[in-house]
């Protein structure tokens, strides 16, 4: 077993004081002594052009533009070199796992992925000047593995195939984006209609009235859907899925047959978290295990958050913190069954 931790990130300001500041987080750090590393172990398979994606970042969110200026800054960087590391625009997406469960008043998602992709960090975030507050682990410092924004819309998407890849933003950014400006599940579905998108995924989002969607989206087409258990593959695309799909259908398979277990968030995140119930996932070194598990209650403003399995979560009170809360605080710790290291605890070449 690992011993790992998330570092907690609270901010309230502006998009680029916020980028600032995680520069200087960043700075002589091993999560960015690895993402150089990545590169000298592998030519990015993208170009990196400058100001197609800026107009593409000022299109669709251009808080998060001003945020990527102010890191490049702190950072002291080529702008390329930030976008290619943190930007989540025409870049690759590596495939993962991931399984997702909502019902009335909850979204509960399991995060299953390579542990050396991991960087560790939740972030609170509540600008001052445009955009929603959000709170949720971060995936390449800008972007959002899962969430919950003011409002009270939750996300949480999910990998399908990187075949075929578009001229857009991977997952997530596009998760970002989505808790940057939606308010609710109709603003989310419309957003994802026309943003472009990179790889194929799957969009899970729940809101304050209880409407919950699946989005289907790849770069060809975005169908969307009535579920409330979505993993690893398209119902109406399935043109789209991968060949194979025997783990995808296992973990959907076992939390239709543990139906009973999903009529409230407590239930339905032990049956996510537990290792035997058969949706927590150990292939980590398959790019599919689990990591971290969250859920999300946008009636309540509260949000559920563990790292590992067969554990008891902290719990968020972020309607609190929107009201100038602060946090008890500033790490959150857990174990995972892997010797794999991770992005912002050990050197690696991933």
């Amino acid at each position: 077993m690992k011993q790992i931790h998330s570092n907690i990130l609270e901010f309230r300001g502006s998009h680029y004081d916020f980028g600032f500041r995680q520069g200087e987080h960043l700075k002589e750090s091993i999560t960015l002594e690895n993402r150089r590393r990545q590169w000298k172990a592998k030519r990015p398979r993208f170009e990196i052009d400058v100001a197609e994606t800026r107009e593409a970042f000022l299109r669709f969110a251009p808080g998060i533009w001003d945020e990527l200026v102010g890191l490049q800054e702190s950072l002291e960087l080529p702008m390329a070199e930030v976008l290619r590391d943190f930007g989540g625009y025409r870049i690759d997406a590596m495939p993962s796992g991931c399984s997702i469960v909502t019902g009335n008043d909850f979204l509960v998602r399991n995060y299953d992925f390579h542990p050396q992709t991991y960087e560790g960090r939740y972030v609170l975030f509540q600008p001052d000047n445009q955009g929603y507050a959000m709170i949720g682990p971060t995936s390449r410092i800008t972007g959002r593995m899962d969430g919950m924004n003011e409002k009270g819309l939750a996300m949480g998407y999910n990998f399908t195939h990187r075949k075929k890849p578009g001229d857009g933003f991977v997952c997530y950014m596009i998760g970002r984006i989505i808790l940057e400006t939606c308010a609710t599940v109709e603003e989310a579905v419309s957003l994802l209609k026309e943003i472009p998108h990179r790889g194929s995924f799957s969009y899970v989002m729940l809101d304050e009235s209880g409407k919950t969607k699946v989005v289907e989206a790849s770069p060809r087409a975005v169908d969307i859907r009535d579920a409330s258990v979505c993993t690893n593959h398209f119902e109406i695309q399935q043109h789209e899925n991968r060949n194979y799909l025997k783990d995808s259908y296992e973990r959907l398979t076992a939390i239709e047959r543990q139906k009973d277990q999903t009529d409230d968030v407590f239930k339905t995140f032990r049956l996510l978290n537990d290792t035997e119930k058969g949706v927590f996932s150990k292939l980590y070194k398959s790019w599919a295990g689990t990591i971290h598990t969250s859920a999300y209650m946008p009636k309540d403003k509260q949000v559920l958050f563990a790292l590992g399995g067969d554990v008891e979560p902290h719990v968020f009170d972020f309607g609190s913190w929107l009201q100038g809360g602060q946090l008890a605080i500033d790490k959150i710790h857990g174990e995972v069954e892997t010797e794999i290291g991770f992005a912002h605890m050990e050197k690696s070449y991933v």
